[in-house]
């Protein structure tokens, strides 16, 4: 088996799709997991769609994820350059190739001339105009012209393109890695463009070409590229290399979460997650797009998310490290479905891989909310915060919303919870504990607790009655985490001041 060579070629033309970065790492996976070449080739012969910073947040993007680039943009390579709109001066001799063996022609059509077809068309109310086996001999192009007419509009250089000479009436087969055999006949492509008017090749000749040329050996694109995939069979064959062209497998497409339709930014907004993996601001329309990242996302989260969106391990497991996913992916277990993008199993992730976390990788985000709010960072008892925390965050910027309690005293309770559990007998319990706390030179979890059922026992009121209340008390909330250890993280001191400020504050309901 040759080398596997496989490509990311995106346009920078905004932000990268969660989309793309899927496809990216499919690629990636591939290639590492064969010993093969992941390729960065950036497309970017559309130069009205060209967004500055593009192509910069596309680099950090994947770098962010941890797909790294063997050959390409930002790397270099053999087949350098690796921007198409560095690549121009490649292209047109293999268009004029196809145009001298019969494959493609010249077309001389103005657009006013393209428009009044495509009125004629919906006025005689037939189907939308194709420029192609059907139509092509009505047209003004090499086809139709006598030889002398078209040089002589070469040689004064009339605007044209260069068109795709479609088969008339032809099976197109190819064999699809994920989807098996696909046939298309050729009535239903259309003479594509294959360069314009500005001698930039489109995007069907610039690919092809550059596949061929860098020797790309497997093509695993979106699905919304598989109606130009005939077409692209068809370029293989008219240029001669049909026995190198590359394998292809189409993805499948990533839908809404309820699991109808094509996902798309709008119906992320409107649901409230990202699908991009940085924040994005457009520098065209100023619109922000967020990110996975902005959002507190582990890019090792993500990745494992992103694997399972159309692809399955064959197993019962679900947490892969990036070297597992290498060892574990086979394009064949990719399904054709659309896989649905459910962002609350992207959250589980999260804080699955949070949970996994050593304590002191997740310290400094805490240290950084404390500092922002000029708070005084005591080393040991961040640690300890993060460590009873851990368990229940589902986003690094949870430790503070999560644990603010154990830095700040509460200003307020929760009124739900003082209304059913604030009653006499609580009262009672909590103003014997504070005074036997005020007694104690030092408070640990395990002197909290048994303070408290002493306590508790000497009152005749079961500790379960109160402990809610106690909780309210403290932490100004009715749940959280283990009660003892926050009060030994928080201090004897504090835990004092906290019940006589309840007590003092808060009124028995009657």
């Amino acid at each position: 088996m040759n080398p596997v060579r496989v490509r990311f070629a995106p346009s920078p033309t905004g932000a990268l799709h969660i989309g793309g970065v899927r496809t990216a790492l499919y690629n990636f996976l591939l290639a590492r997991q064969t010993g093969g070449t992941f390729i960065l080739r950036i497309e970017d012969t559309d130069q009205t769609r060209y967004v500055p910073g593009a192509e910069a947040y596309i680099l950090e993007s994947l770098a962010w994820v941890g797909i790294q680039v063997d050959e390409g943009v930002g790397v270099g390579g053999p087949h350098a350059p690796y921007r198409q709109s560095e690549r121009k001066a490649l292209y047109k001799p293999f268009a004029e190739q196809l145009v001298a063996k019969g494959y493609a022609y010249y077309a001389f059509d103005t657009e006013a001339e393209l428009e009044a077809q495509r009125e004629r068309f919906k006025a005689a109310g037939s189907s939308t105009f194709q420029y192609g086996s059907q139509t092509r001999m009505q047209m003004v192009n090499s086809l139709t012209l006598a030889p002398a007419e078209t040089a002589l509009r070469l040689q004064r250089g009339d605007e044209h393109v260069i068109r795709l000479n479609v088969p008339a009436d032809e099976t197109i087969h190819l064999h699809d890695l994920i989807r098996g055999d696909v046939q298309v006949h050729s009535s239903q492509i259309d003479d594509k463009v294959l360069m314009k008017s500005d001698g930039m090749p489109t995007y069907h000749l610039a690919n092809v070409v550059d596949d061929h040329l860098m020797q790309i050996s497997h093509v695993i694109r979106g699905e919304e590229w598989l109606p130009s995939a005939p077409l692209h069979v068809l370029l293989y064959r008219f240029l001669g290399w049909a026995d190198t062209m590359p394998q292809f497998a189409h993805l499948p497409l990533l839908l809404k979460p309820d699991g109808h339709g094509k996902l798309s930014k709008r119906d992320a907004d409107q649901m409230g997650f990202p699908i991009f993996p940085l924040d994005w601001t457009d520098p065209k329309t100023r619109e922000l797009a967020k990110g996975f990242r902005e959002s507190g996302y582990l890019p090792e989260a993500l990745v494992n998310f992103l694997a399972f969106l159309g692809w399955n391990p064959g197993t019962e497991q679900e947490l892969f490290s990036l070297d597992q996913l290498i060892n574990a992916f086979r394009l064949e277990r990719i399904g054709k479905a659309g896989a649905r993008f459910d962002i609350q199993k992207a959250k589980w992730f999260n804080q699955q891989y949070l949970k996994h976390k050593p304590t002191s990788e997740l310290t400094p985000f805490l240290k950084t909310e404390l500092a922002a709010r000029g708070l005084p960072i005591i080393e040991e008892k961040v640690a300890r915060a993060v460590g009873i925390l851990q368990e229940r965050i589902t986003f690094p910027h949870d430790l503070w919303t999560e644990g603010m309690f154990l830095f700040v005293a509460p200003t307020a309770y929760d009124e739900s919870v003082a209304a059913k559990k604030w009653n006499a007998e609580a009262v009672a319990v909590i103003r014997a504990y504070q005074e036997a706390l005020a007694n104690q030179d030092h408070l640990s979890a395990t002197t909290a607790k048994d303070l408290l059922e002493q306590t508790t026992q000497a009152l005749h009121i079961g500790t379960g009655k109160i402990l809610q209340a106690l909780r309210l008390a403290v932490t100004g909330r009715g749940a959280g985490p283990d009660l003892m250890v926050s009060m030994e993280i928080i201090g004897r001191e504090g835990v004092v001041a906290r019940l006589a400020h309840a007590l003092n504050t808060l009124t028995v309901k009657t």
